[in-house]
């Protein structure tokens, strides 16, 4: 079984661990854990690289100790993992690294964002869900009290 996990800097990232965790054999399953940097939205200039994303430079660090923290976790239980760090649109890149990877399934985490909060961010996990190339599972952080 192919397992796409994506994770971003919320705690979804702990509770996509334990759910995979307590569900899947480790023998059974490779993994890859997926973080996507996405560039700041507006209008480039034509001189500038398609890519050319220097404003997430400064996230980079953090973003790969996110991704090994996840894999370290995940193969001390067991897990054969992977890390990949993509920039570009979160929706796509996870659609897209599924696709090309041919997963067979994608687990993600919820923010628990509801209302116009969530109106105004879009949902990640929901639109995966609609366009995936395979099963989702969507793994809810906790609330925050």
């Amino acid at each position: 079984m192919r397992i796409l996990v994506a994770v971003d800097e919320s705690s979804a990232a702990d509770q996509i661990v334990k759910a995979i965790s307590t569900q899947i054999s480790p023998d059974k399953a490779d993994v890859r854990i997926l973080h996507v940097l996405e560039p700041i939205a507006g209008s480039v200039p034509p001189q500038m690289a398609p890519g050319y994303t220097p404003e997430l430079e400064p996230f980079v660090g953090e973003a790969r100790q996110l991704l090994e923290r996840t894999a370290k976790s995940l193969s001390a239980a067991g897990f054969k993992t992977e890390t990949i760090l993509k920039k570009g649109d979160i929706r796509e890149s996870i659609i897209d690294t599924a696709a090309e990877w041919n997963a067979d399934l994608i687990v993600v985490g919820s923010h628990n964002h509801s209302g116009a909060h969530r109106f105004l961010l879009g949902s990640v996990a929901e639109s995966v869900a609609r366009h995936a190339p395979c099963s989702v599972e969507i793994v809810r952080a906790p609330k925050s009290r």
